[in-house]
């Protein structure tokens, strides 16, 4: 009786041993500056939104572009304050035509400058948080990947996303939403 008691005694040991072990907090790690960490890691899960694949952003979002060549005068005074945002449609981060337009006058504006360029992607207020960082990283990866393909090295740039917290317009309507839907460049 007493070698049955024993044995029950150290099974039981042995799995609140392993219990324990497997509780172990894990050493928590120092969160980087949000203005110099990459904004949005994402899982495969998180990686596909609204059916479509990472891997399908530098095929649905990136074509060849004309690339628009400006005169010397010109480029010597240029500036990043000179970049303009590009806008997107609802729950998009495909490239319109008219970004694909904005896009090559700021790729002309970026291999003169040689300036490092951060590209904010953001979002309207619509949707989760998370939903709202990755479709806005997913918008500023399409943007820089553009501009990538126009000739703008790609160490020049870095993307970040603020999701929904950085409207220029905070009204909650239609044309407040269209106004918070795009990409914005700045110097870093």
């Amino acid at each position: 009786m007493k070698k049955f008691i024993s044995l029950r005694l150290l099974i039981l040991a042995a799995l609140a041993a392993l219990l324990l072990a497997g509780c172990q907090k894990q050493p928590a790690t120092e969160a980087p500056a949000m203005e110099e960490a990459p904004a949005v890691t994402e899982t495969p899960a998180q990686q596909e939104i609204s059916g479509v694949q990472e891997d399908e952003v530098a095929e649905s979002a990136v074509t060849e572009a004309p690339v628009v060549e400006e005169p010397a005068a010109a480029v010597a005074a240029q500036d990043i304050s000179q970049l303009q945002p590009v806008y997107f449609e609802f729950d998009q981060y495909t490239l319109t035509p008219q970004a694909r337009e904005t896009l090559a006058a700021n790729a002309a504006i970026l291999k003169n400058i040689q300036q490092p360029v951060r590209v904010e992607g953001n979002t309207d207020e619509r949707g989760s948080d998370e939903y709202n960082l990755a479709l806005g990283e997913r918008r500023a990866r399409a943007t820089r990947d553009y501009l990538i393909s126009l000739g703008v090295a790609g160490d020049q740039l870095s993307v970040i996303s603020y999701g929904e917290e950085r409207p220029v317009d905070s009204a909650s309507n239609e044309e407040a939403w269209a106004k918070n839907r795009r990409a914005d460049f700045v110097g870093r």
